[in-house]
């Protein structure tokens, strides 16, 4: 959303206030709307190791499997932390650590290039659109796979919070999958029908 905001060219000073508002508010978010395990794992952001084996083994067990990857990885189903357990959530949450332990720094960065192909593609389609209104859902669907790689990534590299936001396309998941799949379609629509009017404009021309 705030990516949309920015891009429709909101004011500076409303974000000032939003920002504000934001930092205000946090102090009671904390105190009375944060649960427990909420606050729990944000903690356990900020420092893993204050507890390995409780609410920071997730982002300790993810940061050795991504470690152990080295350059060209262990080989397809022979990563340690994956296949003896010890990474959890791997098909959904993690999966970007199984890629990582796997097919290590390279194929790491295969999967992150994928990612930018697709969100430059999808970026070029909202830039040749005919209308505002494509040009504006375009521009979000690219920003939600953007966040949602990047948030997902930063989480199992211990830049972010463990947040439960899954690998699109690669993790486990039937409603987040379908989503995206959706979303490719819409932008393909966008495109075909611009395709499809510039061949009609060319013939009229003609």
């Amino acid at each position: 959303s705030v990516s949309i905001i920015l891009f429709a060219g909101v004011r500076t000073k409303h974000l000032v206030l939003l920002a504000i508002t934001g930092c205000l508010l946090f102090v009671p978010l904390w105190g009375y709307l944060l649960k427990d395990y909420q606050k729990t794992r944000i903690m356990a952001f900020l420092d893993p190791s204050l507890d390995p084996l409780g609410s920071g083994y997730h982002a300790t067990q993810s940061k050795i499997a991504i470690g152990s990857g080295k350059l060209t990885g262990k080989g397809f189903t022979q990563g340690t932390q994956t296949q003896l357990r010890f990474l959890p959530e791997q098909h959904t949450d993690f999966a970007f650590s199984v890629i990582a332990e796997e097919w290590g720094f390279l194929g790491a960065i295969f999967t992150i290039l994928l990612f930018f192909i697709l969100i430059l593609w999808i970026l070029d389609t909202s830039s040749r659109s005919r209308d505002k209104f494509s040009m504006y859902v375009c521009f979000g669907i690219a920003s939600m796979f953007f966040w949602h790689a990047f948030i997902n990534i930063g989480m199992v590299i211990g830049i972010f919070p463990v947040t439960g936001l899954p690998l699109l396309f690669i993790s486990y998941g039937g409603s987040a999958t379908l989503t995206s799949l959706i979303a490719v379609g819409i932008v393909m629509g966008i495109r075909m029908r611009k395709s499809r009017v510039s061949e009609q404009d060319f013939s009229f021309n003609d």
